[in-house]
């Protein structure tokens, strides 16, 4: 199942995709959530009554997905865990490369940072140093703490596309990356959400590439993350809880912008894709912030 967040008339809707067409579920049950952090805490991340909703909808419920005026799949999360170093090849590409992390690499992101499916990513004034990432998404369903890796997945409510735009200047400009990672409107999330059943096990297997106006920057494969996500999941959980509708990055692969010569960073008038095998395609016009007014 396809968990689609959008817009109508500025007000935000949750859907199911069906084909090329969205089952708004606003429209089906008048009292449904319009946010999926809102479902996932109230059924404790079961989304089958969701599916039941979405069968049992009226025609006027259904709608084209062409021309959808997308919203992120989580519009607030309470947490987003980010991954760092995840790719080996990624590692031997950065100023890592000589010191090859033994335990996942850990930073967040915050909600102001994240942009939906087609809005603009932003390059920010401060630097032209913004980098593509191409990753895997993790959305929380249910609270969890101290997992296993043996029951780490059963907090998945599923998976989705991100964009880790980072601005490498300040990046680097500390141990911490957090400033890099976090300016406004720079990290891409969506199209959708897909539920774990619609994929391999822990979303092993699936290929991972990130497209710059059409030219493709990385190729992968999640089966090469250096710290899976049942394994991620379970040291995370050591130490912080896990909530509905928090959201888990999992990594890069090589081919980023700042490890190519001469680097290749977003540009206004680009257009930035992430597409992840069996998922979808995320995809991002990039355009310059405006200086404040006055």
């Amino acid at each position: 199942m396809r968990i689609v967040a959008f817009e109508v008339d500025g007000a935000r809707r949750l859907g199911v995709v069906v084909g090329d067409e969205v089952v708004d579920l606003r429209e089906a049950d008048p009292a449904a959530p319009v946010e999926l952090r809102d479902w996932l805490a109230a059924y404790d991340g079961d989304l089958g009554p969701l599916a039941e909703l979405a069968a049992s909808a009226p025609a006027r419920a259904v709608r084209p997905l062409d021309g959808l005026d997308h919203a992120l799949p989580v519009a607030a999360p309470g947490k987003v865990v980010c991954l760092g170093l995840n790719y080996l090849e990624h590692v031997q590409e950065g100023p890592m490369r000589d010191n090859v992390p033994r335990f996942p690499t850990i930073f967040l992101r915050a909600a102001t940072s994240l942009v939906p499916h087609q809005r603009p990513i932003i390059r920010p004034l401060a630097s032209e140093t913004l980098d593509y990432e191409a990753e895997l998404a993790v959305v929380i369903g249910r609270r969890a703490r101290h997992l296993s890796v043996a029951d780490a997945l059963s907090c998945v409510a599923g998976y989705s596309c991100f964009n880790d735009g980072s601005v490498r200047e300040y990046q680097r400009r500390t141990s911490q990356w957090d400033i890099g990672k976090n300016f406004d409107r720079t990290g891409g999330f969506g199209p959708w959400l897909v539920t774990p059943d619609e994929l391999p096990a822990g979303a092993r297997g699936l290929k991972i590439s990130s497209r710059l106006n059409g030219e493709v920057m990385q190729s992968d494969n999640t089966d090469n993350m250096m710290f899976p996500i049942a394994e991620t999941i379970a040291d995370v959980t050591r130490a912080m809880t896990l909530e509905p509708g928090d959201v888990l990055v999992t990594g890069t692969p090589s081919g980023v912008g700042h490890a190519r010569r001469p680097p290749v960073w977003m540009r206004h008038g680009d257009v930035c894709e992430i597409e992840v095998e069996g998922v979808g395609v995320l995809r991002n016009p990039v355009r310059d912030e405006e200086p404040a007014a006055g």
